[in-house]
């Protein structure tokens, strides 16, 4: 199998010296580490790579080389038939037959117009699926996650795919050996570990969602024209860790606040005061920023990015408001020459989003929000449903349901609530949506439990 070999890597660092004659204030230095949790990054198995290498040529060859693969092998027909025996549902079916509403018995169920799985999620599994057919015999390992949720990542497991093993936040790449096949999940991945992989001569299968990528190639123009990234993410998410180190300069933001504070600094403390010296700046995002970045020079021209996952609404407003704060700073007639933004919401995320958004209208007792608690996009149908002021529970699977009227639901920030007679009595209208890594067959294991504690009410009233 074709590798990049040692000499293109050379080539690569040629190309990319002699296009810069002088330093660029956009260029980083590639991360050393990888970052497996909210914890701050620490030395990895991965390779580091030179501060000159060209990242995007790196790509370019690679996924023209004979080790990998980003478009199946030929099994797709089924490999999407045995998803289609493991993952969908009759309930599912049911509401869709009658506009996604439904009664059973004492239980009305309204099923969001967008929930579930979306065509990236659906792809990368499919894909997953299809390596373990196409290399029966072979060690399959994978980077993250495939997508944030529990029921297919057992599944995945069961099918003998292995994590590659994390010890204290590091990764060890020192288990794949050549011949090996390792899947790249649909958040993507580092690229120091794709390097890693390919050095290694393994089969690399890459289930990178289409979206993510196109944020990838953003913050490469961002790098490209000397502007520093702003990523509206959250900085140990898988994919804006893969995301991060594709750019040059970058701070991450996590939510209105923190942008509030990158905004503030920029404006030398005349917006609302809520940032404060260069040493404190650096000690708030020391977690979320490229290596060396200086924001006293590294904020001259900024463009925005986000992590696909995010809420839409918020990312709007922070890429509105780091437009103002430029246009204020440097004027209308140079705003473009410090400012730039393109869309980058992933489409399954606003559909989700607006879908749950109408669904809050509508008249019901409460909500379930069924989804991985470590997924991103499933937590802002959370927050959402919180916002409405409408009883939201965000569960993962049906046994967070049970023994009795009990529910264990996670908040959209992460705090875990356990709780006592939820379901009201008497009959009641439930509002459902799921994230966008989320099984119908799930969703249906969730009702079948409401439905059962329902069931049980009804018995002891006889």
């Amino acid at each position: 199998m074709a590798t990049i070999t040692t000499q293109l890597r050379s080539a690569l660092l040629s190309a990319a010296a002699s296009s810069s004659s002088s330093p660029r204030r956009g260029g980083r230095r590639a991360p050393s580490s990888v970052r497996c949790d909210a914890s701050p990054p620490a030395a990895s198995a991965s390779a580091s790579l030179d501060p000159d290498f060209d990242k995007k040529a790196f790509r370019h060859n690679l996924t023209r080389s004979d080790n990998y693969n980003r478009k199946g092998f030929g099994h797709k027909k089924e490999t999407l038939e045995l998803m289609s025996q493991e993952y969908t549902s009759d309930v599912i079916k049911t509401l869709k037959d009658n506009g996604n509403e439904y009664t059973w018995g004492p239980v009305t169920v309204k099923l969001a117009e967008a929930y579930g799985f979306c065509w990236g999620v659906e792809r990368a599994v499919q894909i997953a699926y299809e390596a373990r057919k196409q290399f029966p015999e072979e060690r399959i390992w994978i980077t993250n996650e495939i997508i944030h949720n529990p029921t297919v990542n057992k599944r995945l497991e069961d099918m003998g795919v292995k994590d590659i093993p994390v010890n204290a936040g590091i990764k060890d790449f020192d288990v794949i050996e050549q011949g090996d096949v390792v899947v790249l999940p649909a958040f993507g991945a580092a690229v120091d570990e794709m390097y890693t992989l390919n050095e290694k001569n393994v089969q690399i299968v890459d289930t990178t969602c289409p979206w993510v990528s196109k944020v990838w190639n953003m913050v490469e123009k961002h790098k490209k024209g000397d502007y520093t990234s702003i990523i509206h993410g959250k900085y140990s998410h898988e994919e804006t860790v893969a995301t991060a180190s594709f750019a040059g300069k970058y701070v991450i933001v996590k939510n209105m606040g923190e942008a509030m504070y990158v905004c503030d600094y920029i404006l030398g403390g005349q917006l609302d005061g809520s940032s404060s010296t260069r040493e404190e700046f650096l000690e708030k995002f020391k977690n979320a920023i490229s290596p060396e970045f200086d924001p006293d020079l590294d904020l001259e021209k900024v463009g925005i990015a986000n992590q696909t996952t995010m809420l839409k609404g918020e990312t709007e407003e922070i890429g509105k408001l780091v437009e103002k704060t430029m246009l204020r700073k440097f004027g209308v007639e140079n705003a473009n020459d410090h400012f730039v933004a393109f869309n980058t919401i992933c489409d399954a995320t606003q559909e989700r989003q607006d879908a749950m958004y109408q669904l809050v209208k509508d008249k019901v007792d409460l909500i379930l929000v069924v989804g991985g608690w470590n997924s991103s996009n499933t937590s802002h149908l959370q927050e959402i449903g919180e916002l409405s002021g409408i009883p939201s529970y965000w569960i993962d699977s049906e046994v967070r349901i049970g023994p009795g009227n009990r529910i264990s639901y996670k908040l959209n920030h992460g705090e875990l609530i356990e709780a006592e007679n939820w379901l009201p009595q008497g009959p009641i209208t439930i509002g459902v949506t799921s994230g966008a890594s989320t099984p119908d067959k799930v969703v249906e294991d969730v009702l079948h439990r409401v439905f059962e504690i329902k069931r049980q009410e009804l018995l002891q009233v006889a």
